[in-house]
């Protein structure tokens, strides 16, 4: 007779969110110290950390480092970029900072964009590709800015009028050049091999590996994890970690857990991860990134917190609820309200555009701790030391 199949571990969705919280290391105030080696462990223990253009206010990579790390400073994710090498810049469901210690996972990508050239038919032939990375290794590592050339029209918004830009774009995802040090979104690039400087290169891990780790870095990064959560934007994986799943919950090394609300969705977790589900001390409050990880899953961030949020930026303004650029403000374990922010660098202001409180949530002493958080904030922002900072200005409130 078949082993009765297990019941499944009941979970509210308080206790969901305590572990998602802890896991993203948000439920503590300063979780990784400060300076440089704060940055490279929240990279590490994220996973990834999303690249974004958007400069409305500081881009999110800063941001979600930021939310992490109190004195988290710019300079520190440079650093281990350019100087300590300790993470890289690659694809995962867009382009990300990720671990270098992760890097051999990442190799058969790149081996796998080497080998489909039609992928870059557009950009130009694979010899002109060769000929900038001759001048690489002569002269050394370059940006689109040192290439001087005859620009043309852009084929849509976000492209570049260069065409070699496209050719250094393919030459990084081949992984012949890695992406050496950044400015803002400007790229420095360097041939692959001499800006980490191996002794020895890694070796690419297997089809079976890599499963592996994307798997691993969910349950670390997430807590609990269902298969859409697990693989986010990369439907192809979904077959084989479903099938790690199951055979780790086999071995009993992940248990099934049934989250309230969530219907037929299966979740999964490590049985460590479930004995996390003791309250936070404090309230904590974070203005987060619409990009955060906490937010940019959109099903998953309705079912934990009863909030999905909606980047508006791309809406017609008289189709946005929260503004332009809204930005969730997470209290302890809930999102209570968006703020709609904009900074005016020129003016040395941030500017709260529209303050929308979520239902249920408006209450005096919540606004006047975020309104402090704000402050922080804005500090931020504006690159300001805390030294520097007497006394500080009021935030500009263009309506509220």
């Amino acid at each position: 007779m078949p082993p009765r199949p297990r019941k499944p571990h009941s979970l509210t969705t308080e206790q969901a969110r305590r572990i998602w919280l802890h896991a993203q290391r948000l439920d503590t105030r300063e979780p990784f110290g400060a300076g440089p080696a704060a940055a490279r462990k929240a990279v590490e223990q994220l996973g990834y950390v999303q690249i974004d253009t958007i400069n409305v206010i500081e881009r999110c990579h800063h941001h979600i480092l930021y939310a992490r790390i109190p004195g988290y400073r710019r300079a520190d994710l440079a650093h281990l970029q350019a100087a300590e090498k300790s993470v890289f810049e690659y694809w995962t469901h867009a382009l990300s900072y990720v671990p270098t210690r992760d890097i051999r996972y990442f190799l058969p990508e790149m081996k796998a964009h080497r080998e489909e050239p039609k992928r870059w038919s557009a950009v130009g032939a694979r010899e002109e590709t060769r000929k900038l990375l001759r001048r690489i290794r002569r002269d050394g590592a370059l940006t689109i800015r040192d290439i001087e050339e005859e620009l043309i029209e852009k084929a849509h918004l976000w492209a570049s009028k260069k065409p070699s830009k496209g050719l250094l774009e393919r030459a990084f995802y081949d992984g012949e050049l890695a992406i050496a040090a950044r400015a803002g979104m400007l790229k420095t690039y360097e041939l692959f091999d001499r800006h980490f400087q191996w002794e020895k290169k890694p070796t690419p891990a297997s089809e079976r590996q890599v499963t592996a780790y994307k798997l691993d870095r969910a349950l670390r990064a997430q807590g609990l994890v269902s298969l859409d959560s697990a693989c986010h934007l990369d439907a192809p994986s979904k077959k084989a970690v479903a099938e790690l799943i199951a055979a780790r919950a086999k071995r009993k090394e992940l248990v099934e857990v049934a989250v309230e609300g969530a219907g037929k969705t299966q979740h999964w977790a490590t049985p460590a991860s479930l004995e996390l589900l003791q309250a936070p001390e404090e309230t904590l409050i974070h203005i987060l990134s619409p990009f955060d990880p906490l937010m940019i899953q959109r099903k998953r961030a309705k079912l934990f917190f009863d909030y999905a949020h909606i980047f508006e930026a791309y809406l017609p303004k008289e189709k946005r609820v929260y503004g332009y650029f809204g930005l969730p403000v997470l209290a302890g374990d809930r999102i209570v309200a968006v703020l709609d922010l904009k900074t005016d660098r020129a003016a040395g202001k941030l500017l709260l555009q529209q303050w929308s409180w979520l239902d249920g949530h408006e209450a005096p002493p919540l606004k006047a701790a975020i309104e402090e958080e704000l402050q922080r904030f804005e500090r931020f922002q504006l690159g300001r030391g805390e030294a520097e900072l007497e006394p500080l200005p009021e935030i500009t409130k263009m309506s509220a």
